[in-house]
């Protein structure tokens, strides 16, 4: 099957979440699966790599913060759809895969892999504890299945109200740590020698991990064993101010692989301080090494370490306690039961049994969810119409949703589509608007309707490509550009087709008053952009503000119900039993006066066109409620 992992770390990252992934992903690959992974910093192209557009954590330049890749993720699941997607940080990032996911269908996987919110609250963000739990909670619910590391995260994550928690354990490449790799060369390198204590910790080097606990543990160490050696593996924002008070301490940098498997087994103790992790991988690592651990009872500790039997615990939070277990340990370190109980811990623990349950966790959502599946149902039977209007498109905006429209017009089937003005947006592109790959493609897709299909297309030019009126009427075989038209429904009733703007007043009164309106509607959606980019930071779903405006605004609401008489009434005049327009991106389908009044609303706010079934009847259709219809064909 085809699996997408979508992270802001990976190897050559050096971390708990970055070494989980990529053991996941190998045990999935080793089984037969294809898995692509989706990913901030450095890729490996040539490895099923994709890289994402990120930004360094504040204060934390080492961590990259994924950013929104809703187009990029659209593109390669179009073409690439995997069977399920596995998100596993909750940025910006991970944000937009849920939302692209959501709506092409594909079930989603996450994990909580980070206690997010407690990083939250100590870089610079104080006070903000209480708003990133609530964006973790609406994150989490939208996906299919959470996975967390300890049954002490699933109970909170489900008190948080986070429904699907379920329990993936970690596990440890005992081959990787072993005892035997102990090197004496090394440890006389550190100054040390046959007898004398090391002492070992292992993780960034950061506020997070509590590292000053650690160091003043080994400052009490030293009191009773003055032969006795601090060794600091990692990097991170606060290494160069430990460095320069602590001159003492061995600081070893970043280490993977084999050179981290040394030092680990070229010490005695392991000091595990931090209060912030979910699981802490650094843990079973130290007892695979045969490593005395001093940590705090939680995660992976309180899963795996009896107290005073093949390791140290302490309550959570107490410094104290850890102190004296640290001395504890110290005092204990050439007990070699102590050592081979804690070896035989980890003995136990393999990656195996991990990668069962995340390979069916996402085998299983993709078995239960086929008529989800976006990318084969736009490849079944398209919906058939005998007239499709589109309206409002505005072709060479940033804001105009092509993909969208692309997909609909291309899995649809009508006799008849009208494009009932400001298709493409002339007032942009004059304005410096870019014309992109994506534009070109919505042309082909109209070109192939007419070539291939022999489907009759009306254009009727709008205020925003009001440079077509130089050419009207234009007729070439299928294809006519005009002014507007009238349409027989199969009901026997006429319609007047019109963009609209004749009718609108401000429109009519001032042609440069009508292009600052559009300018400051322009600005509007720039601002809607922004204001949703923080809505998806914060999990929630998306708002047009444009549209809120005219519920709410008495102003706006007057001024549409206005359009909406003078289009009546001049339908009404002028012999016709309705009048389909567009205009005000606001979609209607409701009698005014005595007369039809129908609006296919827009490409930008609404996502929705007017269609005419087989029937004779008319209806609003969104883009939402046409994905689910065409799940659902043969």
């Amino acid at each position: 099957m085809r699996f997408d992992i979508v992270t802001d770390t990976f190897p050559p990252d050096v971390n708990g979440v970055a070494m989980t992934l990529s053991r996941l992903r190998a045990g999935l690959q080793e089984r037969g699966h294809l898995v692509h992974v989706i990913r901030t910093g450095e890729i490996c192209p040539n490895n099923g790599e994709t890289q994402a557009s990120s930004l360094g954590w504040p204060g934390y330049k080492e961590v990259r913060l994924g950013l929104p890749e809703n187009f990029k993720l659209w593109d390669r699941w179009k073409r690439k759809r995997p069977d399920a997607i596995y998100i596993a940080i909750e940025s910006m990032l991970g944000a937009s895969a849920m939302e692209t996911a959501k709506v092409m269908g594909i079930p989603v996987v996450t994990g909580f892999h980070t206690n997010f919110q407690e990083y939250v609250e100590q870089y610079y963000f104080k006070g903000l504890n209480a708003m990133a739990t609530n964006y973790l909670k609406n994150f989490h619910n939208k996906a299919d299945i959470t996975l967390a590391p300890s049954q002490e995260v699933v109970d909170m994550l489900l008190d948080l109200g986070i429904k699907h928690a379920r329990l993936m354990d970690r596990g440890v490449d005992t081959e990787l740590y072993h005892p035997q790799k102990r090197s004496d060369e090394l440890r006389a390198q550190w100054g040390v020698g046959k007898d004398d204590k090391v002492l070992i910790t292992v993780g960034r080097v950061a506020t997070e991990k509590n590292l000053t606990l650690a160091i003043r543990a080994y400052r009490a160490i030293l009191k009773q064993s003055p032969n006795t050696k601090l060794v600091l593996v990692g990097d991170g924002p606060i290494r160069e101010e430990l460095e320069a008070d602590n001159p003492d301490v061995i600081f070893a940098g970043m280490l993977v692989g084999e050179d981290l498997a040394v030092h680990y087994a070229s010490s005695d103790i392991l000091l595990f301080p931090s209060e912030t992790e979910t699981f802490g991988n650094v843990t079973l690592e130290g007892l695979a090494n045969g490593l005395i651990c001093v940590a705090y009872n939680y995660a992976a500790t309180e899963r795996f370490i009896v107290n005073g039997e093949n390791g140290f615990s302490a309550t959570k939070g107490d410094e104290e306690e850890f102190i004296s277990k640290a001395l504890e340990a110290a005092r204990q370190s050439d007990n070699t039961a102590i050592k081979e109980k804690a070896r035989k811990t980890a003995e136990a623990k393999g990656w195996g049994k991990v990668i069962d349950v995340f390979e069916g966790s996402l085998m299983g959502l993709s078995k239960q969810s086929p008529s989800k599946n976006f990318s084969r149902g736009l490849n079944k039977k398209p919906l058939s119409f005998r007239s499709v209007f589109l309206s409002d498109i505005h072709v060479g905006t940033k804001d105009a949703k092509i993909r969208e429209v692309t997909d609909f017009i291309r899995s649809i089937y009508c006799e008849n589509l009208y494009l009932n003005g400001d298709i493409f947006d002339t007032w942009a592109i004059n304005r410096g608007s870019k014309w992109t790959l994506r534009d070109t493609r919505f042309l082909r897709v109209l070109l192939r309707k007419l070539e291939e299909e022999k489907v009759n297309i009306t254009y009727i030019r709008g205020n925003h490509d009001e440079i077509l009126s130089r050419f009207l009427p234009l007729n070439l075989d299928r294809l006519s550009i005009v002014k507007e038209i009238t349409h027989t429904g199969i009901n026997g009733k006429s319609y007047l087709v019109t963009h609209g703007d004749k009718f609108d007043s401000t429109a009519l009164q001032d042609k440069i008053l009508n292009q600052i309106g559009s300018a400051c509607y322009g600005v509007l959606l720039y601002v809607n952009r922004l204001y949703n980019n923080y809505r998806s930071w914060r999990g929630q779903s998306y708002l047009s503000i444009a549209k809120d405006f005219k519920s709410r605004f008495h102003g706006a609401t007057e001024f549409i119900e206005k359009y909406e008489q003078n289009l009546t009434k001049h339908a009404k005049e002028e012999g016709f039993d309705g009048i389909i327009c567009g205009h005000l991106h606001t979609p209607a389908c409701k009698e005014v006066n005595g007369i039809d009044y129908f609006n296919s609303g827009d490409w930008v706010e609404s996502l929705s066109a007017l269609v005419e079934h087989h029937d004779g009847t008319f209806e609003t259709l969104t883009y939402k409620e046409f994905l689910e219809k065409i799940s659902k064909t043969d």
